[in-house]
């Protein structure tokens, strides 16, 4: 028997199923939901209940326990259990009261439980209190669905990182830069990814925002190297924000910068090499000699410097015109690289037909031997040169100097005496090697040898 009335104004406009096979609860209690402005649906028998629910999606379902066929309980199970209607929120009305009946209510899938007879205000409270959680639900469940395709769809990596280093979570994009299949990376620590004097970086600073969180300043936004599955380096921008939340967490965003590197390493390169040779330009080898003296002076050994000067390659130009000189100086250019062969030797364009080779812990011997080795590729090209009045074919006359450096000299006088030893070479005749084994101290007074 369904006793007492009330009438209240509901918070939004919702579907209610009801359930139950006494007409006379249906007619009464379908009466009261339309005066709360709810859409009502009713049902005589739970089978009956299961179709209207799949076909309607109702926001809540008033269910009777007690009916013919399959009972309350079981209309619950059903409903639960298809994925359409697993959702949907149901509220039992039943004379059986007893601890034991309600409670199987509850386990079953139910949210509340109302005995008869019914009260219709407490009726009205508890609809319009599950309808009201509902709404939160699904409120907060369509902010999680948003926020979860955002973090989905982002272009950046994200990673949640707990205060030991160890990840939590992380999105696909994260997952697709370090070659990683969905979920696989959670688990690993930031020393599985990262150089560990890195990760130890990064743990140092998780540790002191634990400990006082307004003095740890935000780590902000650094280049790091992270390792690939496979094993690769990956160029990554690395951006680490606490988290607030009940746990000490932290977001880590990664950017990809793999091609911004490419395309800086590649204007490096370009900055390095002489555009029409494709060899080390003048600033590259400067910068290099440099480097290699200052590791001669430490080591003693001796440092090697080979001057090559195209023969008669005004004449060349002259009568061949520009774009056969620099077809000529290409060819001549890779015949030179070829002979630098180690970490430590540099061939290089120093200006116009002028070519340059450092060979670093090689002493005068060797070097010469070099030297002679590099004369007869190019002739060996056998490029023709019309006007040359040393050979049929472009030549090169080369100087050649070795020093052991000391603190008080300086890189010039390896160039004097190169540069002195090849201008002894064209004025006896060209197409031949000089050495000069002097020291810069010395330089006056050069041992030459040659090769014609």
């Amino acid at each position: 028997m369904i006793t007492g009335g009330a009438s209240y104004v509901p918070r939004r406009e919702a579907a209610i199923l009801i359930v139950d096979d006494a007409p006379a609860n249906l007619s009464v209690l379908r009466k009261l939901m339309v005066e709360q402005g709810y859409q009502t649906y009713v049902a005589t028998s739970g089978e009956r209940a299961v179709q209207i629910a799949k076909r309607v999606h109702p926001d809540l379902i008033l269910l009777d326990v007690v009916m013919p066929g399959i009972d309350g309980l079981e209309t619950c199970r059903q409903l639960k259990a298809h994925a359409l209607t697993q959702h949907i929120p149901i509220i039992f009305m039943s004379a059986r009261n007893e601890t034991e009946d309600v409670v199987a209510g509850f386990e079953t899938g139910g949210v509340d439980y109302i005995g008869k007879p019914l009260r219709m205000a407490e009726v009205c409270a508890r609809v319009r209190t599950q309808l009201q959680i509902r709404n939160r639900t699904e409120t907060q469940q369509e902010q999680a669905d948003r926020l979860r395709t955002i973090v989905n769809s982002m272009a950046e990596g994200l990673l949640i990182i707990e205060p030991s280093g160890r990840v939590q979570f992380t999105n696909p994009a994260c997952d697709h830069y370090l070659g990683y299949d969905e979920g696989e990376l959670a688990g690993k620590t930031l020393d599985d990814l990262l150089n560990p004097l890195v990760a130890q970086e990064y743990l140092d600073y998780f540790a002191r925002y634990a400990a006082n969180p307004e003095t740890a300043h935000s780590h902000g936004t650094r280049e790091v190297i992270i390792r690939h599955k496979q094993g690769a380096s990956v160029c990554m921008d690395l951006t680490l924000t606490p988290m607030y939340s009940r746990q000490p967490l932290f977001i880590g965003l990664l950017h990809d910068i793999t091609h911004h590197k490419m395309s800086e390493d590649a204007l490096h390169r370009a900055a390095m090499i002489d555009p029409l040779t494709k060899i080390a330009n003048r600033r590259h080898f400067d910068t290099f000699l440099e480097k290699e003296w200052q590791r001669a002076i430490r080591s003693g050994a001796p440092l090697s410097l080979v001057v090559i000067d195209v023969d008669h390659f005004k004449l060349y130009n002259d009568s061949l015109g520009h774009a056969a000189g620099d077809i000529c100086l290409q060819q001549v250019a890779q015949a030179i690289n070829a002979h630098a062969l180690r970490a430590t030797d540099l061939a290089a364009r120093y200006g116009g037909e002028e070519f340059v080779l450092l060979f670093a812990e090689t002493d005068s011997d060797a070097a010469f031997a070099l030297a002679e080795s590099i004369r007869n590729h190019v002739e060996a090209l056998q490029l023709p040169h019309p006007r040359s009045i040393t050979s049929a074919w472009i030549t090169v006359s080369v100087g050649v100097a070795t020093i052991h450096p000391h603190q008080m000299e300086n890189v010039e006088a390896l160039f004097i005496a190169a540069d002195r030893a090849m201008y002894v070479a064209k004025e006896n005749g060209r197409n031949q090697v000089r050495t000069s084994r002097a020291s810069p101290a010395a330089l006056g007074t050069m041992a030459i040898s040659s090769a014609c």
